[in-house]
């Protein structure tokens, strides 16, 4: 599926986002959105694509996402049978961090933790099981009393020294006006990475010159427009040796390659194997968990 920018409602009444979702399976839907996401996976087992990072996750999977980072989770395989898989999905927004730590010091440790959260935590396994026991009680608790738990939760992820990042850049956040211009080229370069996109088309739908949209790019994505259009190819083509069986000639086509061996090269210096090991390696990493 072409990676979208997802508009994220907080309900009326609500300081934060609370999403219980309960599957059969997990599809691959490449996204993002400028407020932090922490989501918890329960009987499921797949693949996790953050960013530039793409990783195998088990049951209990707890993962804080910095704003504008594009995610996906795709599985298909449930541990027990018998119940859904359930992704518990927190969002909140930078304001929100700066609000709470500005009103109450002892939370100041919050304001450390989005900051480390831009390219995303993995947190430690001891962490991770204690927050999804306390993370799935919110659903059933009253909304008042969600978000004192929420904050205990907070505050434990914050003190977890083990937490590890996942993906090597993070997004940095805009200010509105800025984020709703970028909001429409990383939109339309989603819905448009296979096919060749001049610089010029892109700074016209952020009504920014040349040189401003270019600078203003690097600053928000850490990249160029190039760089991240070939992000994007590589995902999608990541995503295809994983999930289908078509030959790699057809997956570089359908990635926006004309040339297989431009494909290849481009594919080695982002993954460090060639495409053909790179399918290999998670076909039987999948036999492994399996």
């Amino acid at each position: 599926m072409t990676p979208l920018f997802e508009q994220v409602t907080i309900p009326t009444g609500h300081s934060w986002g609370l999403l219980w979702r309960e599957l059969d399976t997990i599809p691959f839907i490449w996204h993002y959105h400028p407020q932090f996401e922490l989501t918890l996976t329960v009987n499921a087992r797949g693949q996790r694509y953050i960013g530039d990072h793409l990783g195998d996750f088990e049951p209990g999977d707890l993962v804080l996402l910095g704003p504008n980072l594009p995610h996906t989770w795709s599985a298909s395989e449930r541990i027990d049978s018998a119940q859904p898989m359930l992704a518990v999905v927190v969002w909140f927004s930078l304001e929100w961090v700066e609000q709470l730590a500005a009103c109450f010091p002892e939370l100041h440790s919050l304001r450390q933790l989005a900051a480390r959260a831009g390219p995303a935590l993995h947190f430690s396994a001891d962490t991770s099981a204690r927050s999804a026991a306390r993370l799935l009680q919110l659903h059933a608790l009253p909304v008042p009393q969600r978000l004192p738990l929420l904050l205990d939760v907070l505050l434990d992820l914050a003190a977890d020294g083990d937490a590890r990042p996942l993906a090597s850049t993070a997004q940095a956040a805009l200010p509105d006006g800025q984020q709703r211009r970028m909001a429409s080229v990383f939109d339309f370069m989603h819905a448009h990475f296979r096919e060749e996109i001049a610089l010029e088309t892109l700074a016209q739908r952020a009504a920014l010159s040349l040189g401003a949209f270019h600078r203003g790019f690097k600053r928000h994505a850490h990249c160029t427009p190039g760089e991240y259009l070939a992000r994007l190819r590589i995902g999608r083509a990541c995503q295809q040796l994983i999930e289908s069986d078509l030959a790699i000639a057809a997956i570089a086509q359908e990635a926006g390659y004309r040339n297989l061996a431009h494909f290849n090269r481009q594919f080695r210096a982002a993954k460090q194997v060639t495409p053909r090991a790179f399918r290999l390696q998670y076909r039987r990493g999948a036999k492994r968990v399996s």
